[in-house]
């Protein structure tokens, strides 16, 4: 097992079909670490508040897994996204030693601080137009599900590796609307506000390490369409990491997944 400082991951959204939990349990196999901060959008309730519940066995053990983690001294935050917003009521506390808290300072091996925080609140869509925030759900979950059919496709046809229809269109429509809902920089602006080296977040989906001016802009990516992650190493180097998925893709169901990006992902 690889021993890092810091996992950072964020949107897994559990409780979809789309969530790919076979490989996040594969990369958690494969990596441990003195803290794990789970930046967001961990548990999809908008899905399950409006079709139901899709929890699979994967999606239990992951659960389990981090749950196992925090009882062995493995420091854990969770910070709150928008699609597991309602958690928020429960900033300041710990559940399964696993704090739940707003934002998140955290200093890394080399002293740089970073702010730890979701980003939905710079998301303009979520925040000030919810139907459309609303209907960018409906309209992906549609993308998802056709997503799936098209995987299980290439997967009896032999064709190798993974391309995601979903993570294709999502970063075509971004750029395209980049101009008008400028996520990166609107949190760039909040991070120099606060005083920091550097800022982690998630929501867009869009997995990046870029610098801006001597500001870190981290963005921790998904484990829906990219499977990625940020590892810190013991000397505070960070490290974009992108999981391969490894694991077979069975045929389609019915269901349909909801992983809200908005205009912007």
């Amino acid at each position: 097992m690889n021993c890092v400082r810091s996992i950072f991951i964020s949107d897994i959204h559990l409780g979809t079909p789309a969530c790919q939990a076979a490989a996040l349990l594969d990369f958690l196999k494969a990596y441990d670490s003195e803290y794990l901060f789970l930046v967001g959008d961990i548990v999809d309730l908008w899905a399950i508040r409006r079709r139901g519940v899709y929890w699979s066995s994967d999606q239990n053990t992951v659960v389990q897994k981090i749950l196992k983690r925090a009882r062995h001294e493995v420091k854990v935050v969770f910070i709150p996204g928008n699609h597991d917003e309602a958690l928020r009521e429960h900033i300041g506390t710990s559940f399964g030693n696993i704090r739940v808290e707003r934002d998140h300072l955290h200093i890394a091996g080399d002293g740089r601080r970073y702010l730890l925080i979701h980003g939905d609140e710079f998301d303009q869509v979520t925040k000030y137009h919810r139907w459309l925030a609303v209907l960018g759900d409906n309209a992906y979950a549609m993308v998802v599900r056709l997503n799936r059919w098209l995987s299980w496709g290439r997967r009896a046809l032999k064709m190798p590796g993974y391309w995601s229809l979903s993570g294709y269109a999502k970063h075509k429509v971004k750029k395209a609307v980049s101009f008008i809902f400028d996520f990166e920089n609107s949190v760039l602006r909040h991070a120099r506000e606060r005083g920091v080296d550097g800022v982690i977040c998630g929501h867009i989906h869009s997995a990046v390490i870029r610098d801006h001016g001597g500001i870190a802009y981290i963005n921790c990516g998904d484990w829906v369409d990219s499977c990625t992650a940020i590892l810190e190493h013991v000397d505070g180097r960070m490290e974009l990491l992108r999981w391969g998925l490894q694991t077979a893709i069975a045929a389609p169901s019915t269901s349909v997944a909801t992983t809200y990006r908005g205009l912007l992902a």
